[in-house]
């Protein structure tokens, strides 16, 4: 595992993003574990996570695009975030967008996205906290197609939860990536995660929890 996995594992932990204990999720399912990347609040933790997702992205899809684009809301920080990281690392200019949930109509910059103007061409990568049904891409994408013909060179997420999505056979990234043919990868994935945390956060009682969750949600 690449270093910058096993201190973006700790990072996590240690700003209370992700958390071990019982939990009831949006889909209903009793989860052992939780993450919610709207616990990043302060100047320091926004930082860390955009380098992060740079190199992240770069790992998974180099350098050659455009644009980092974020669904509303959350998706928001994490495009300005991340072209901040791509910058400090790497020295890559790259413009951030983001969708509206509502169209702004007026003003100079009304319309249905923050950020840039999109453009025919520009090769784009996504950027989410974490896929569990894959709703917001499935709203977002059309619009990113409707603004422009750009190409979405692929989709980075923070934590690959390796459960299975709404189809109910492999995860919710795989169901993203059939359903509309680009790459999604994550930062880490639970396998990951657990690997770096046996025996620490993760106790035997935890484990024992984990998998049986997997057992019964875990993508085949």
């Amino acid at each position: 595992m690449e270093d910058y996995k096993r201190q973006f594992i700790d990072f996590m932990v240690e700003s209370h993003v992700l958390k071990f204990g019982d939990f009831t999720l949006k889909s209903g399912r009793k989860s052992p574990f939780f993450m919610n990347a709207g616990a990043y609040v302060t100047g320091a933790q926004l930082h860390k996570l955009g380098l992060f997702y740079a190199q992240a992205i770069k790992s998974a899809f180099g350098l050659d695009f455009d644009v980092v684009f974020g669904p509303a809301y959350k998706g928001i920080p994490l495009s300005v975030v991340t072209a901040i990281g791509l910058d400090e690392l790497y020295g890559k200019e790259a413009r951030y967008c983001s969708d509206r949930k509502e169209a702004k109509d007026h003003g100079a910059d009304k319309g249905n996205f923050l950020g840039t103007e999109l453009h025919d061409g520009d090769r784009v990568v996504m950027v989410e906290d974490v896929t569990t049904s894959g709703k917001s891409i499935e709203e977002t994408y059309p619009k990113l197609k409707g603004a422009a013909d750009v190409e979405v060179v692929g989709l980075v997420v923070s934590l690959n939860r390796e459960e299975v999505g709404r189809g109910g056979v492999v995860t919710a990234q795989q169901e993203i990536q059939d359903k509309f043919g680009f790459p999604v990868t994550s930062i880490v994935s639970m396998s990951e995660v657990r690997e770096a945390l046996d025996g620490t956060v993760i106790t035997p009682d935890l484990k024992a929890a984990l998998d049986k969750y997997y057992a019964q949600y875990g993508a085949r």
